[in-house]
């Protein structure tokens, strides 16, 4: 009988001593429940509550008489702990407004600056740290910002943004990380804010060769002045003489009444006609300086669109891959460049096989006057190769077609380096047998009568813009 009473007890003092923990269960698992649906999380200070509580029950095992008042702090921290979620919900329920002052268009990898601006239209301070929502292939400088903002007030935080991409991007929303009054837990705050972004190709080298022209300064970017053959009659405009100007061109009578030299400019042939052919098959796929072939062939175009509508020319674009995707009919005019970046910004390199019958089938359907044809392309393997020298062949006699062939860099490395171990020199050996395969294609290409521009991705844009020059200065369109 006293055995029986001992056990009882004894079973009895055992789930007392469990009672704060008991407690703090009962609490804890749906506290932590309601507030994964109220996108709360709790802190590292709940390590601290827990160690108080292990503390408590640890006492109960010295003195069970400290059970009632183990019980009543737990019940109190818990308290405690419920009351910092409610205060942190209700003051971040609707009382925060973002808004986002950014432009609508930017350059691909280059930096644009906006604003972030974040009001707080609640009677508390709400601490930690703002975000704002970036598009994949972006990247923010910094990742996010500090947070403290005082009640009824705003900040207006300063950002940049890299975007490593074109195209079209839509920023939805702007993210905050809420610390709780008393830190116990943090709330992620989502707050709508859309704008869209543009990501156009590199528009910075358009007004660096601007300032260069009218500096003449073109040499800085590879541009290379080409002496023409013949003279142009028809006369433009007056300048101030440069070193490189033919002395027989000075206006004595302007240069006596400016006191200083000046030359009569004359300008070259006009209504040249130019379109652009982009392969965004699998062969522009390829990156380089971590942007694809795509990339740097679309800049390079822009640029020498550029130069040729400020020569008085009409510049044309046809983007393909398997299908048609855009066309850019010839035109002049400085409308015509927002035309080429329109059609141009969205295009990017598809895993598909290029149709080049269906791109020159395209080009003569549409184009019937003689035009300089720029086809820029990566030769991979015979068959594509076989087909860019047969449609570029066949067109010679009707347009002027030019093959713009961009390089892999790592296969000129490899076979400009075999020393080492037998692997390298294996490598060496089969790259450089790839390179003669790919010079016997351009020297095919010569011989059709077509005109090879033949260089690395990351440094097409010069070559490509002293080739039309080349063109122009020749008249051989």
């Amino acid at each position: 009988m006293i055995g029986d009473l001992s056990s009882d007890t004894q079973a009895v003092f055992e789930w007392v001593s469990a009672l704060p923990w008991l407690v703090l269960a009962l609490v804890a698992v749906p506290l932590l429940i309601i507030a994964k649906k109220l996108n709360a999380y709790p802190t590292w200070m709940w390590m601290g509550l827990l160690l108080v509580s292990l503390l408590a029950s640890l006492l109960t095992i010295v003195n069970s008489h400290l059970i009632l008042l183990v019980a009543i702090v737990d019940g109190v921290l818990a308290a405690i702990v419920v009351l910092d979620l409610i205060f942190l919900c209700w003051s971040t329920a609707d009382g925060l407004r973002a808004t986002r002052e950014i432009a609508r268009t930017a350059s691909i990898g280059k930096p644009l600056a906006y604003q972030l601006t974040l009001e707080n239209k609640t009677f508390t301070t709400i601490r930690g740290a703002i975000r704002d929502d970036l598009p994949e292939h972006f990247r923010g400088e910094p990742d996010q910002h500090a947070l403290k903002l005082p009640q009824l007030a705003r900040v207006t935080l300063g950002r940049r943004i890299t975007p490593l991409r074109r195209g079209a991007f839509q920023l939805e929303k702007v993210y905050v990380n809420a610390l709780s009054m008393l830190g116990f837990w943090r709330r992620f705050v989502e707050i709508p804010v859309e704008s869209r972004l543009n990501v156009y190709p590199d528009m910075k080298q358009l007004s660096d060769y601007a300032l260069l022209a009218r500096t003449n300064r073109l040499s800085l970017i590879g541009v290379r002045r080409t002496r023409r053959i013949g003279q142009d009659s028809d006369f433009e405009r007056l300048r101030d003489y440069s070193r490189d100007d033919n002395y027989r061109h000075i206006d004595w009578r302007s240069t006596a009444r400016r006191r200083k030299l000046t030359v009569r400019q004359f300008q070259s042939d006009q209504s040249q006609r130019l379109i652009f052919l982009l392969d965004c098959g699998r062969m522009m796929t390829n990156e380089r300086a971590g942007y694809s072939l795509l990339d740097h062939s679309l800049n390079a175009a822009l640029m020498l669109a550029y130069v040729a509508l400020h020569q008085g020319d009409s510049v044309g674009m046809l983007c393909f891959s398997d299908k048609i995707h855009a066309y850019i009919p010839p035109r002049g005019g400085k409308n015509q460049m927002n035309r080429l970046i329109q059609a141009g910004f969205d295009q990017f390199p598809r895993l598909v096989e290029s149709r080049y019958d269906e791109a020159f089938l395209y080009l003569s359907n549409h184009c019937k006057r003689r035009s300089l044809v720029m086809l820029t392309t990566n030769l991979i393997d015979e068959v594509n190769s076989a087909q860019v020298v047969d449609y570029l062949g066949n067109i010679s006699g009707r347009h002027l077609p030019v093959g713009v062939l961009l390089r892999d860099r790592q296969m000129f490395d490899a076979a400009d380096h075999p020393e080492g171990e037998r692997e390298n020199m294996l490598r060496a050996a089969a790259a450089a047998d790839i390179l003669c395969w790919r010079d016997q294609v351009i020297r095919d290409l010569t011989h059709r009568g077509v005109l090879v521009v033949d260089t690395f991705p990351d440094e097409l844009t010069a070559p490509l813009v002293n080739q039309y020059l080349e063109i122009k200065a020749k008249h051989l369109l």
